[in-house]
């Protein structure tokens, strides 16, 4: 049975690691524990209910769990290979390609691929205001490494 643990967002990772712990020092019956980055705030737990109540309880970061049981298919895309990976360093300029700021351009000032976001600040905005979006939703259209290299 899988069912969704709600958690703090931005402590997943250290709640997984804390629920890991508990399962191996006692040696609970859980099968799986996952946390997939699109969903934040949210960790998906596969085992038997009293084992899955016994993990959760008194770990730091919990909030709850959601009692309705979640079904394979529901999650399968969490589950699948990202088969796409973008490339993006500091000083390229890229395209939006999706959200509000879609069509603009701007120039990447930062990259976190921890979260897979870039800070970009645009390049058409009258004052230069930093924004943070999704790598997935940007397209490299000039690289730092060809412009320095004119």
């Amino acid at each position: 049975m899988i069912r969704t643990i709600r958690t703090t967002v931005g402590r997943e990772n250290a709640v997984i690691e804390t629920l890991i712990n508990k399962i191996k020092n006692n040696k609970l019956d859980i099968k799986c524990v996952f946390h997939p980055g699109e969903l934040k705030g949210y960790i998906f737990i596969e085992g038997d209910t009293e084992a899955i109540n016994q993990t959760i309880k008194g770990v730091p970061h919990v909030k709850g769990i959601i009692k309705k049981q979640v079904k394979i298919n529901d999650i399968k895309k969490f589950l699948e290979v990202k088969k796409i990976e973008i490339k993006v360093n500091k000083g390229d300029v890229v395209e939006i390609i999706g959200g509000p700021f879609k069509n603009e351009k701007g120039k990447v000032t930062r990259v976190d691929e921890a979260k897979e976001e870039l800070t970009i600040e645009l390049l058409e905005a009258a004052i230069p205001i930093p924004i943070t979006i999704p790598i997935e939703s940007s397209r490299v259209i000039e690289s730092a490494e060809k412009s320095e290299e004119k």
